[in-house]
């Protein structure tokens, strides 16, 4: 099943669940998503975020001195569905905190909260098997990682065990802004469509209305991680949700206005 998305192209915006804290995160996400986010990813908070940026590393290190757990999480994940019951809702994770948490624990509570699917950045779909069963048995959907180095023969599989969307990453490395996107985004969007008929969004990198324009060029959507979390850094908890939304906002600047 895909997750819906209602502009061209979608937004998904990544926050790091518990900072600057539990409430605000909970704040940013609900003016997140009026001011036009698609689908929302709450990160769960990771000691060791190895594909992070140091943006947010740092917002995970935060957020970990804080206390924060997986069980906050989906306790926000629940909050943000009750009061916007048709937002895309993903749990962003790596596989350590699962482990920690119990694998079928973890795909029952998140089903509970009303997550619509599941992203571990670090899980192989190759190794992927246990992990499918519990998600299919929930109705959750699993996304997976497909990077511009991938074989055909492992995009073929990424591609067809993914619900909701494929999630193409720009880049090889880590997260974090960049000053513009690469041909390597377009053709890797290009390959994965040959095995299926899924959303393809693009993410790593993208920080500005001119990136989300050129990604509606060949993708269904783009995610919006370290911009946000920089941002949401530089604010106070109360002006954060303004300032996000202000942001989102922004990301849907007439073409018009990109060419000036």
């Amino acid at each position: 099943m895909a997750l819906s998305f209602n502009h061209r192209p979608g937004l998904v915006v990544y926050l790091t669940a518990g900072d600057p804290s539990v409430e605000s995160t909970r704040a940013i996400a609900l003016e997140a998503i009026d001011a036009g986010a698609d689908v929302i990813e709450l990160g769960v908070p990771f000691s060791d975020p190895l594909a992070d940026g140091p943006v947010i590393q740092r917002a995970s290190e935060r957020a970990v001195a804080r206390g924060t757990r997986m069980a906050d999480v989906l306790k926000i994940a629940g909050e943000v569905r009750a009061a916007r019951p048709k937002a895309g809702l993903v749990i962003f994770t790596y596989l350590n905190p699962i482990l920690r948490y119990g694998f079928s624990r973890f795909v029952d509570d998140a089903a509970a909260a009303g997550a619509d699917g599941v992203l571990i950045t670090d899980m192989i779909v190759e190794e992927a098997n246990e992990y499918l069963a519990e998600m299919d048995r929930a109705r959750l959907s699993p996304i997976f990682l497909a990077a511009p180095t991938s074989p055909d023969e492992r995009l073929k599989a990424i591609a067809t065990n993914s619900k909701g969307f494929v999630y193409a990453i720009s880049r090889v490395g880590i997260t974090g802004k960049q000053q513009s996107m690469t041909s390597d985004a377009a053709d890797l969007v290009a390959r994965i469509r040959r095995w299926t008929e899924l959303p393809v969004a693009v993410g790593f990198g993208i920080s500005s209305a001119e990136h989300v324009a050129q990604v509606a060029e060949f993708a269904d959507a783009a995610v919006i991680g370290s911009a946000i979390v920089e941002l949401i850094e530089r604010s106070t908890p109360e002006a954060a949700p303004g300032a996000v939304a202000r942001f989102i906002k922004g990301l849907r600047l007439p073409q018009a206005a990109l060419a000036q």
